[in-house]
């Protein structure tokens, strides 16, 4: 089966003098008008013909870039500042395939405080943020974030139950033991007010965010008025307390002695991926650590400036809309009291967003610092500042430190993402070896072009003709892309039987090239390049259809099968994608119109390929079956037959294969099925045939 050739850059390269030598955004568009990668540039012309040198002194990623893109435009504007946030809001708004996607490079667990209940609670999490979520962190161990809770209850004795503890003690009357010894402040028996609660916690978020001094000088001032009057055990009591924040504080080390607030940014590469390393310094204490690892798409120095900045500018945007989310909650926990007739916080009601602009203003300030310090930067600092300075509300500080304890600190941050670097990379060998030789191993036994990078599976689900669905997922690069997965109710095939499987797949095969050619036949037409503006972008919908079309498909089955599918590509004319099939019995891959299979040694990766993707297809299909089946089996007319549950009625089905056939069968083969005695029977029998007899 022959294969497109490598489209060639040369046949989209824009005419000479013809780029504008202005700062702008670019966009690579592919055959089907889909944005695949988005870019920036000082100098448009400058960056832009870069691309189009010769392929072999390009950095394979933006090699496969160019060569996937079949036409490049550009929007050209003000300043630098203007095309570092139109590049963030077409990345965002795009999704490009090619431009680098930010994956953690661990799960880091934090603490967490649920500041949007009405009865908020503090908890250990680990995961993606949610809203009305605040999160203190990230830290190193879990066993960190324990530690940090359980000494700081002593002192700020907020909720830490789940929603069932807490309401079943609220229901029982009496807390529970974390109540009893003066670790929860109970607001579940109404020990504490809501109001009063708000408080404690709102004091816990205050001093994890690096207020530490109020909290020591009030626990002080206590514990010396409880000594005057002789009030020996509330004083040993606030003692102690002193002493679990001194234990806290001395979990976060001075970094620095003036008190500087600032992020800590760094990078270390190779030829193919980043790592980057933040650090939160906050009051000098080093409050947080996170770490990203990064595809290259360029590796030059220019490219590297570029790639921190577009991360900052994303980091903080996101940042800033989570801590925005989280005032727009407090503000409806406030409403809700105010609704019910209670009166405001103690400490003050949180104003809706947008009608306090000094609580913004600090919410924004405790987000981003107000000093960003990286690492050996060599990209232009003041525009990046500036649009940082916009996003909050006040002046920032973007610099590379040269010299004292900010540049030691820099170089730590450094060397962290080196170790980050080299630990990724030690952790992936073995899988990303195994993906690459399992295509590798698919691309030459397949004798196709290129290794399939995106590999489709459909697989069909039924119990003998009934309930009939279909599953289709997809893996790209070797790994399960769960966003574009498929399922699908049979609507044509019925009957019983093989041939019923081979009328599905070819059902499901026609769906799926039906809907990928009407994606591309409904993208709409490009705008003139000198049209284009920040707001006018005709392909908004592109990226989130199912246009991508698979390197390989795969159907599960045998030669039937693969036949059936085959003549749904010719009526399509489909000549670009690789059809075979997988035989459960002995693992055979088959092609089209081939007499014998294909047979891959068993200890094959490309075989355990195939075997993962084939399975998970089967997985998927099986349970959109049992989710179908439970939906009919519950509007059965077996419901009202009693001492019928929903095993037994499984029971019947598995062993009739259908209602249809049940319905024919006699009182005395129902009652043949395991666990049916006369009595059931005939009341199966008669609920099956109402009117029957009388």
């Amino acid at each position: 089966m022959e294969e497109d050739p490598v489209a060639d850059p040369t046949t989209y390269k824009p005419a000479p003098g013809t780029i504008p030598t202005q700062p702008g955004v670019y966009k690579f568009r592919d055959e089907y008008r889909r944005v695949i990668y988005v870019g920036k540039a000082i100098n448009l012309r400058q960056r832009l013909s870069n691309y189009f040198q010769d392929l072999s002194q390009l950095h394979p990623r933006t090699r496969q870039m160019v060569t996937t893109a079949a036409s490049v435009e550009w929007t050209v504007v003000s300043s630098e500042v203007e095309a570092l946030q139109l590049e963030y809001t077409w990345i965002k708004k795009f999704d490009p395939k090619f431009n680098v996607k930010y994956r953690d490079d661990k799960t880091y667990p934090v603490l967490a405080v649920s500041v949007g209940e009405v009865i908020p609670r503090a908890f250990f999490y680990r995961g993606p943020q949610r809203k009305g979520v605040r999160y203190f962190g990230p830290y190193s161990h879990a066993w960190a974030v324990r530690e940090t809770l359980d000494l700081a209850m002593r002192v700020f004795p907020m909720r830490t139950c789940s929603k069932g503890v807490y309401h079943r003690h609220e229901q029982l009357g009496r807390p529970c033991l974390l109540g009893y010894i003066d670790k929860c402040s109970a607001p579940c028996v109404g020990r504490v007010s809501p109001e009063e609660h708000r408080e404690i916690v709102d004091q816990f978020c205050s001093f994890m965010s690096g207020h530490v001094d109020p909290v020591t000088r009030q626990l002080t001032q206590k514990m010396n008025q409880a000594a005057e009057e002789l009030d020996f055990e509330n004083a040993a009591r606030f003692r102690d307390d002193l002493e679990a924040i001194r234990k806290l504080t001395e979990q976060q080390a001075v970094v620095l002695g003036d008190g500087t607030d600032a992020d800590f940014v760094a990078v270390a590469a190779d030829e193919l991926e980043a790592s980057i390393q933040l650090f939160h310094v906050r009051s000098g204490r080093i409050r947080g650590q996170r770490g990203w690892v990064v595809e290259l798409v360029d590796d030059s120095p220019e490219g590297l400036a570029d790639l921190v900045s577009s991360f900052l500018l994303r980091f903080y945007s996101e940042a800033i809309e989570q801590e925005d989310q989280t005032q727009a909650s407090e503000a409806k926990a406030a409403e809700a009291y105010a609704r019910r007739g209670v009166d405001q916080f103690s400490h003050g009601a949180q104003a809706p967003m947008g009608t306090d602009a000094k609580a913004i203003s600090r919410a924004r300030g405790s987000v981003i610092p107000r000093e960003i310090l990286i690492h050996d930067f060599a990209g232009p600092t003041a525009q990046l500042a500036e649009v940082l300075s916009d996003l909050r509300g006040a002046n920032v500080e973007v610099k590379a430190p040269q010299r004292g304890d900010k540049r030691t600190l820099a170089e730590t941050v450094h060397k962290n993402a080196q170790e980050a670097l080299r630990q990724h990379k030690l952790k992936r060998v073995g899988d990303l070896t195994a993906r690459s030789q399992a295509l590798k191993e698919i691309q030459g036994t397949l004798e196709m072009d290129d290794a399939p990078l995106r590999i489709e599976c459909t697989d069909i689900s039924h119990i003998q003709g009934t309930d009939v669905v279909a599953s289709l997922v997809v893996f790209e690069d070797g790994l399960p892309k769960k966003s574009d997965y498929r399922r699908y109710k049979i609507k044509e095939a019925a009957g019983d039987g093989h041939s019923d499987d081979v009328a599905s797949i070819a059902e499901i095969t026609r769906r799926r090239f039906t809907r990928h050619n009407q994606d591309k036949l409904t993208v709409p037409e490009s705008t003139d390049v000198a049209e284009a503006s920040f707001e006018d972008e005709p392909l908004e919908q592109a990226s989130k259809r199912f246009a991508y079309p698979p390197q390989l498909f795969i159907v599960d089955g045998g030669k039937s099968q693969v036949n059936a599918a085959q003549e749904v590509f010719d009526e399509f004319g489909i000549n670009d994608v690789m059809l075979i099939g997988i035989a459960k019995r002995l693992e055979e891959i088959w092609l089209p119109g081939e007499e014998d299979p294909l047979i891959f040694p068993r200890n094959s990766q490309a075989l355990y390929l195939f075997q993962h993707i084939r399975d998970e297809a089967h997985r998927f299909a099986i349970t959109f079956h049992r989710q179908q089946r439970s939906k009919r089996m519950k509007r059965s007319e077996l419901d009202s037959v009693k001492g019928l549950g929903p095993s037994r009625r499984t029971a019947l089905v598995k062993h009739f294969g259908s209602v249809k056939k049940l319905k024919e069968a006699t009182v005395e083969e129902i009652q043949a099925v395991n666990g049916f005695g006369p009595q059931l029977a005939e009341s199966v029998f008669a609920a099956l045939h109402p009117g029957e007899g009388e």
